[in-house]
């Protein structure tokens, strides 16, 4: 009967002999997080904004509907009524839509500026750990050509 070899010293030296470098790892994470945190910023304050918005564009609607709602003495004054609604409502609906329009910019212009400095960084993150595995790598292979 053959015994089966075991691979494990095998495993454990050539595993030994690649440099993991758990810190750039760690780094990478907290760089993720933060900007996970910014982006998440960005967007609760736009949710915040729109909300208020919205908010306020359903008490005006409610407010100019009083007025539609309430008893008129000849029919004419129901159609002149809805008619100041409508076209109060249509007023109010340009405004509103322009102050979302603005949120929206401002969602844009945000995201591009901290997708820049998250490329900026990653870039630089990349460049410093490039550097440190080639300088663990010729470190290792130097090593393993002397032995």
């Amino acid at each position: 009967m053959t015994k089966t070899q075991d691979f494990t010293k095998y495993m454990s030296d050539m595993m030994g002999m690649m440099p993991v470098d758990t810190g750039a790892m760690t780094e990478a994470f907290k760089t993720q997080a933060a900007f996970a945190e910014k982006m998440s910023a960005v967007a609760l304050n736009a949710a915040e904004q729109s909300a208020e918005i919205s908010h306020k564009w359903t008490r005006e609607t409610l407010n100019k509907m009083a007025p539609v709602a309430s008893v008129k003495d000849e029919p004419a004054d129901y159609a002149k009524s809805f008619t100041d609604f409508a076209s109060a409502s249509a007023e109010v609906a340009a405004e509103n839509m322009a102050a979302f329009a603005e949120i929206a910019k401002k969602v844009q212009m945000d995201t591009v500026e901290l997708m820049m400095a998250a490329g900026k960084e990653a870039q630089e993150d990349a460049t410093v750990a490039v550097k440190k595995a080639t300088a663990q790598a010729t470190a290792a292979s130097k090593k393993a050509a002397s032995k």
